[in-house]
This record gives C-alpha cells, sequence and structure tokens, in this order.
C-alpha cells in the first residue's frame, strides 16, 4: 500500500510539475507575447503550468518582416525572461518538455518539426503550420508514423467573441461569412500568409465537409465559397487594403449571429496549448486543419482555372502523392 501510494504522489507531482517550453523561431511578435504570458506571474492574463526557458533564433532572410525584427526578440527573451540560446531545433528539443514552432516562414516548418518528432517531445506550430499543402500533409504524416503529438491553430479559432458566435442558438446553420485580413506574401500560397486567420474562423464555425471551392481575386480584395457537402456554404471575404477588421455572419434557420468586436487576445491560445501539453491531446484534429488548408490551395488552383470551382479531394491527392516521400525515412528519400 505505501509502496502504490509513493507512486500515486511521485504521479500527480509529475502531472503539475511546470513544464519547459522551447521555441524555434524568433522573428514573430508571438515569440515575446507568449513568453510573457508563460513566464509572468504578474501578467494579467497569466497561464500557469509551463515556462520558456530555450530559444532556437531562426529566421528568414528574404522576408523582411522575419529578418528585421528576429534580433530584438532574441534580445528580449534574453534579458527579460533568461531564455538560454540552443544551437539546433534538435539540441531546442532535447533539452526541453515542449516545443513552440513559431518561425514566421512556413517552410522551414517541416524540418524543424522533424527534428522534435525525432525526440518525440510535443509539439504546436504556429500558423501557418506549412509553407505548402504538400508539407503540411508531409508533418502530419511524421507526426502519426513518430507517435508525436502535434496541433497547429490560429489564435482566431479560441477567441471569446467568435466561441459566443458559435454557440449562438441560429438554428440550422445554413450559411457563413468570415471576413478579415489577407495581406499576401510573395513565398507563400496567397491564403496562407494571413487569410489563414479568418479562414480557421470559418472552419472553427463550419467544421470539416467542404467539397468544393470557387474564388475571385483583385488587387483589393478575395472573394472564396466553399460548398459542403450537406449543402452549406462557407464565404471568405479577404481583405488587402483600407481597413482589415476581422468578423464572422452566421446565418441560421431561425435568426442571424454576428461576432462582436474587440476584447480578443493570446491567452486562450495559450492556455490551449499548455493543455495539450499536459494531457497529449490536441483541441484541433489534424483532419481538420489538413482540410483547411487544402481549401485554402484549391483556392489558388481556382484562380488557376480562371475561377472556377476546385474540388478538395483533387487537390489533396495530388499534394499527398508529393508528401510522400518527403514523409519517409531519410535514408529511404531520392538525393
Amino acid at each position: 500500500m505505501k509502496t502504490l501510494l509513493a507512486l500515486l504522489t511521485v504521479s500527480l507531482a509529475t502531472a503539475h510539475a511546470e513544464l519547459r517550453i522551447g521555441i524555434i523561431g524568433s522573428d514573430t511578435s508571438h515569440v515575446p507575447a507568449f513568453t510573457q504570458i508563460l513566464n509572468d506571474p504578474t501578467h494579467p492574463k497569466h497561464i500557469p503550468g509551463a515556462r520558456v526557458v530555450a530559444l532556437h533564433d531562426a529566421f528568414s532572410a528574404d522576408i523582411a518582416s522575419s529578418a528585421s525584427r528576429h534580433e530584438g526578440y532574441t534580445r528580449d527573451l534574453q534579458e527579460k525572461w533568461g531564455v538560454r540560446l540552443e544551437p539546433s531545433p534538435d539540441a531546442l528539443a532535447a533539452s526541453v518538455d515542449a516545443v513552440l514552432i513559431e518561425s514566421l516562414d512556413g517552410r522551414p516548418h517541416l524540418e524543424q518539426a522533424r527534428a522534435v518528432f525525432a525526440r518525440r517531445k510535443p509539439v504546436f506550430v504556429d500558423k501557418p503550420v506549412a509553407g505548402s499543402l504538400r508539407d503540411a500533409i508531409a508533418l502530419y504524416k511524421l507526426a502519426a508514423d513518430s507517435k508525436t503529438p502535434v496541433f497547429s491553430s490560429s489564435s482566431y479559432r479560441f477567441y471569446p467573441s467568435l466561441r459566443e458566435v458559435k454557440a449562438a442558438n441560429v438554428g440550422a446553420v445554413h450559411s457563413v461569412l468570415s471576413f478579415g485580413p489577407a495581406h499576401l506574401e510573395p513565398t507563400h500560397p496567397d491564403l496562407f500568409w494571413y487569410a489563414v486567420h479568418p479562414v480557421e474562423a470559418l472552419y472553427t464555425l463550419l467544421g470539416t465537409g467542404c467539397v468544393s471551392v470557387s474564388r475571385s481575386k483583385t488587387p483589393d480584395s478575395d472573394s472564396v465559397t466553399g460548398i459542403w457537402q450537406d449543402g452549406r456554404m462557407g464565404v471568405f471575404h479577404g481583405l488587402r487594403n483600407g481597413a482589415t477588421p476581422h468578423r464572422t455572419l452566421v446565418f441560421g434557420s431561425k435568426s442571424v449571429a454576428e461576432q462582436k468586436p474587440g476584447g480578443d487576445d493570446y491567452a486562450p491560445l495559450v492556455a490551449e496549448i499548455v493543455r495539450f501539453f499536459q494531457t497529449g491531446t490536441p483541441p484541433v484534429s489534424p483532419e481538420e486543419t489538413l482540410e483547411m488548408f487544402t481549401f485554402m490551395e484549391a483556392a489558388d488552383e481556382s484562380v488557376r482555372r480562371g475561377g472556377g470551382p476546385v474540388k478538395l479531394e483533387e487537390v489533396f491527392r495530388k499534394a499527398s502523392a508529393e508528401a510522400a516521400e518527403l514523409s519517409a525515412p531519410k535514408h529511404a528519400r531520392q538525393p
């Protein structure tokens, strides 16, 4: 009996121990913001249970917003929070309990995650989960093969204002409109860079099941219409110039619910990340994240086809074939 009680005591102590978090990537405002929420117990929205202790300074020289910010954010973590620097993703993963991949650029995420998966440390991958649908599929395949818990999400998904809209009693949902910023970055598919936020809001409200997408694009705006298999419609409207607020509208059989502006921040996402690291259970399924990125890739393909409808199944099948080699063991990949 004493042995069982001792084991239970150790187990409970471990479950409540403060997790050591490592960050890969130092070129986004999420890095100092997340660190303060976790490391500063006086912060009004402090999330207990984890602490950022290590950083691998990574940035992209060909993206101005990345190259211009990483030094300042790295210095901030070192001077304010005593975070140590690690020379590589592998060295970082070896020294912590869980990892945040925060590189602003989605393109290196697959290789950064590969190093973490090799250590089987739970990992949160910030948006966009990858720089292509092919890489996103390969990343989740590697996670599954290595049995490593992983999830990715925009902070929009956990905004209280969006959760209120989702909980509204509008009757049967017929359609959803999500509008928000859709700034472009030449190194990424159009919607991956910033439109990923309002697209994720669309999926938060509708879930999976989109079968086809059509898109219209102008220098100032985007309009993407998705048709779900049960007849529901999801519309994303992207804004690039002038005012770029984000909001959602849910149209139901009984009423319409509109998302209220203001009062949203990163703390709800950080709370979900810590809970995920503690339990290993992702709050967003791989299937939903991959369908969301397929939706965005299909929207690009629609533009290439003059705005006509594109089936998500077709786009996903093509990207999956391309991803197969990327997710193979290194010795099995073609040189």
